[in-house]
């Protein structure tokens, strides 16, 4: 398991909670010495029209330091997928996050959706075809789910309960690749106030075990939400754990 980062993504680029002081650099101490870091490149402006339009792409570069931080944070999601079409899972600790993020729009702190446009590009390489993602942030990716909806290649989940997680994966034994959109906000001491430490874990066993069993290991994920910086890195090195553990 290798851990995607750069510094970029310590700069404080904009006001909101996603973009906060102090937000990475508490995941990045609870990761260090136990994981490799590797650096992304930024993301080329082809790959962020594999997914956006043109005019979006456009918005965010008038946003100055904004789209500086957001094509590295997209070009992380790209080395995680990279790693892991080649059989090397990979967490890719970025930021801005990207669920909500949709071909011409975005919201929610999200400027490019990270996960689709990794999903794309290995799709439009021809590595894999048919993919499952899991999102296990508190709040629906709306910008995910709506970029492939008309695509039956691309299967979206969100969850809602680690039953429902197991059921989706059940019946989601085709695929050649596993995505997740992991945030973590719906922690019992983030803005959920749901999911304790330990069940990023079992949700990490459960995610790594699938894509072990069906489709050679190839899995990576990606941050996207979790704002308590008390407990935000613990709860990732809980999910990495349970991606190692299984």
């Amino acid at each position: 398991m290798k851990v995607v980062f750069h510094e970029i993504f310590r700069e404080v680029y904009d006001y909101d909670p996603a973009a906060a002081k102090g937000r990475i650099d508490c995941i990045y101490d609870e990761l260090k010495g136990s994981y490799e870091f590797i650096e992304p490149l930024p993301a080329a402006e082809s790959d962020l029209l594999l997914v956006h339009g043109q005019s979006h792409v456009d918005y965010v570069k008038s946003r100055g330091v904004i789209y500086d931080v957001a094509v590295f944070s997209a070009g992380g999601a790209i080395l995680a997928a990279e790693l892991a079409v080649r059989g090397e899972p990979a967490f890719a600790l970025i930021r801005p996050p990207g669920h909500h993020a949709g071909s011409h729009s975005s919201w929610g702190f999200c400027w490019f959706n990270n996960v689709a446009i990794a999903v794309e590009k290995q799709r439009s390489q021809g590595t894999i075809n048919k993919v499952l993602i899991v999102d296990i942030d508190l709040h629906f990716g709306d910008g995910t789910k709506n970029i492939f909806e008309d695509n039956p290649c691309v299967s979206y989940y969100h969850l809602h309960s680690i039953d429902g997680l197991k059921q989706f994966l059940a019946i989601s034994k085709e695929c050649d690749l596993v995505a997740v959109s992991a945030g973590f906000d719906m922690h019992v001491k983030d803005w959920g106030l749901i999911l304790e430490t330990q069940d990023y874990t079992t949700i990490g066993k459960m995610v790594a075990n699938h894509a072990r069993t069906f489709c050679g290991g190839r899995f990576f994920a990606v941050l996207e939400g979790g704002y308590n910086h008390r407990v935000l890195g613990k709860n990732v090195k809980a999910l990495l754990d349970g991606f190692d553990l299984s």
